[in-house]
């Protein structure tokens, strides 16, 4: 039976957290949402526990002190989801850049055949609202540079509206992905690729933020265009096997 968590990591969301759970609930399929809170100081974990009371189960909350990065915030979802026998992962924003009625659709992917189904900007096109110019074409190349560095066939390596089936993520050696900043998602979907996994790109309408901060900073940057040489490095000492 297909029971589906979606893992949202939040810092500073409470303009956006209400009306995030409330859409992803009332989707057909009987989702479930773990918010993975860095201890917001703007009450958003006080304003998730509100709405756990209403929701019979099917929204949680895992707190953490301290800002401790995107990357270590889906590690710690994903080990939680592992522990509890969730047949599909997902990550995604809290923002709505992601458009929670996306999700089915993912889902549905990876329910005919994709072991990973991605969210993806750029496969037919470029499909991102309210970016400026500069951002669009920092984050088009940016594509172009990890597929050319790591040889990955992925239009969209740098998205973060992504569904795993349990098994990538059992395989995956977690506690070996190091990033915690964007190059988290590139090093998700290189190691995925290079076990072998079936990757399918579904293409979305991307809509920036309209409520709430960015989160990007320039040490996220610098992760993300140093880390994938790193990691292509990396890959040529590691042997990729997983079970039959």
């Amino acid at each position: 039976m297909s029971r589906a968590l979606v893992i949202i990591p939040t810092f500073n969301e409470i303009e956006n957290i209400e009306k995030m759970l409330n859409t992803v609930m009332a989707l057909p399929g009987g989702f479930e949402v773990l918010v993975v809170d860095d201890g917001s100081p703007d009450g958003t974990a006080a304003a998730v526990r509100r709405l756990m009371e209403v929701r019979g189960g099917r929204i949680h909350l895992e707190e953490r002190t301290g800002k401790l990065g995107l990357g270590t915030a889906y590690i710690h979802g994903f080990k939680w989801a592992l522990a509890r026998e969730y047949s599909h992962v997902f990550e995604m924003d809290c923002d709505f850049s992601h458009n929670p009625e996306d999700l089915p659709r993912l889902l549905e992917a990876c329910t005919e055949g994709a072991d990973v189904s991605i969210g993806s900007r750029y496969v037919q096109g470029v499909n991102v609202v309210n970016w400026p110019m500069g951002r669009v074409l920092m984050s088009y190349f940016a594509g172009f540079y990890v597929r050319f560095i790591t040889g990955i066939p992925i239009q969209d390596a740098t998205a973060g509206f992504v569904c795993y089936r349990k098994k990538v993520l059992e395989t995956i050696h977690l506690d070996q992905i190091k990033f915690i900043g964007y190059a988290f998602q590139v090093e998700m979907k290189f190691t995925t690729w290079k076990y072998k996994f079936n990757i399918l790109e579904v293409p979305i309408i991307f809509t920036d933020r309209t409520k709430g901060t960015s989160k990007m900073s320039a040490n996220i940057f610098k992760e993300a265009i140093f880390g994938v040489i790193q990691l292509k490095i990396n890959s040529l000492f590691n042997r990729y096997h997983r079970a039959s």
